[in-house]
């Protein structure tokens, strides 16, 4: 049955995407279309700053009335920072959905932005950028992405030392007033509502203030790399490629190949690498795929003198769905894609996602033409986008 679907973009430029469900539970999110991407290399970091301190507080709620009102009252709250955008969200009892509305709408308007909760959350942030650097498997990601992309776009969304130190007050309210406009912002609602009371909320609590988000070229590039570290016992590798940008129909075919490659037990890289040869325990697949930029990439965590024999495998692999990637297998793993998609999609929280997803690549309603994007993938396009020509690779080994 196709679900039921609202889209209007608002006269001053606001979108409300809302998709109808009989349920007692709902998901709201307001985000906005920006995040890593839009910044220069002496603000990075900043999107996910200024995301951090929405939840401090506004001239009418303190940081623990934010969270009573949502909590006490059943409801998850929680957001996000991304490359293309920065979302706020709760699910809630959907009995409770102006509650949701009212206090996210009051964070993303009326941020305090305080001096001292400035002072404090920079110091969290320094922590997360400590963690991710002593978490071996979030190190080789971030590294990954930097070896894929010219500066600035490689360096890390959380930012650096240097770039977070840079940040003062004013510079968090010059970025702030300058993307959190209706006309940069996306109300996003699944569950049991009524959209013409959604489009009347959004009209009223929003202005008509509009600015331009900026906006740099990204330029891909490729580099190899291993990296030797005390106190590891095990190597983490990443091996990446650029793939299709969201919009190409092709970056449905590298979906498909990422699950082939390494989507699960069943994927060819989990039979080779663990169940026949017994050199890994972790192989996973993920990607990224935005309108800017999109890469796929096979993780593997394995010993230092297997990084080498595992790096040759995974290419090794890649030859061989190029040369003899049959039909059967084919439609087997697009199988498993439109299962996994229906399983997650019951999740309003999870289809609030990938509803904001479609909606910044393009708009939200190509998200319900997924499974048949997804049938209409052709054994052709997997097989030529197996044939990896650059790709980037990093691992980091126990010394």
């Amino acid at each position: 049955m196709k679900p039921k679907f609202f889209r209007k973009v608002l006269k001053n430029g606001m979108t409300v995407i809302f998709e109808k469900r009989e349920l007692s539970i709902v998901s709201v999110a307001f985000a906005v279309r920006c995040g890593g991407i839009n910044e220069f290399a002496s603000e990075k970091g900043i999107s996910h700053y200024i995301e951090h301190m929405l939840y401090k507080g506004t001239p009418t709620r303190n940081v623990k009335q934010i969270a009573d009102e949502i909590e006490r009252k059943g409801g998850i709250l929680n957001g996000f920072t991304d490359e293309a955008i920065t979302a706020y969200w709760c699910k809630m009892p959907s009995s409770k959905l102006n509650t949701a509305l009212e206090v996210l709408s009051d964070m993303v308007k009326n941020p305090l932005f305080d001096e001292k909760e400035l002072e404090k959350e920079r110091k969290v942030i320094f922590e997360e950028i400590n963690m991710s650097r002593d978490n071996p498997m979030v190190y080789v990601f971030d590294e990954i992405h930097r070896f894929l992309y010219d500066f600035p776009f490689s360096i890390p969304l959380i930012g650096t030392h240097e770039s977070m130190n840079s940040i003062d007050r004013k510079k968090i309210l010059e970025r702030f007033k300058k993307t959190y406009t209706p006309n940069n912002m996306i109300l996003c609602v699944i569950g049991d509502a009524d959209f013409d009371k959604l489009v009347d909320f959004a009209e009223k609590n929003f202005g008509k203030e509009k600015n331009k988000v900026p906006s740099f070229e990204i330029k891909m590039r490729n580099e190899i790399k291993i990296e030797k570290r005390k106190g590891l016992d095990q190597a983490n590798l990443v091996l990446a490629y650029h793939s299709p940008l969201a919009g190409d129909k092709k970056s449905y075919a590298a979906e498909v190949l990422n699950t082939l490659m390494a989507g699960g037990m069943s994927s060819r890289l989990f039979s080779e690498i663990r169940e026949k040869r017994n050199m890994a325990y972790a192989i996973k697949a993920a990607s990224s795929v935005n309108r800017d930029f999109a890469y796929n990439l096979i993780y593997v965590g394995t010993t230092k003198e297997n990084v080498e024999p595992v790096k040759k495998l995974i290419l090794e692999e890649f030859g061989k769905v190029a040369k003899n990637l049959g039909k059967k297998e084919l439609n087997e793993v697009k199988e498993q894609i439109i299962g996994n998609y229906q399983i997650s999609s019951e999740d309003s929280q999870v289809q609030m996602m990938e509803l904001l997803t479609a909606e910044i690549n393009g708009k939200a309603e190509e998200l319900y033409e997924y499974e048949k994007n997804i049938k209409k993938v052709s054994l052709e396009d997997v097989k030529e986008l197996a044939k990896i020509k650059d790709y980037s690779f990093f691992a980091l080994v126990p010394e």
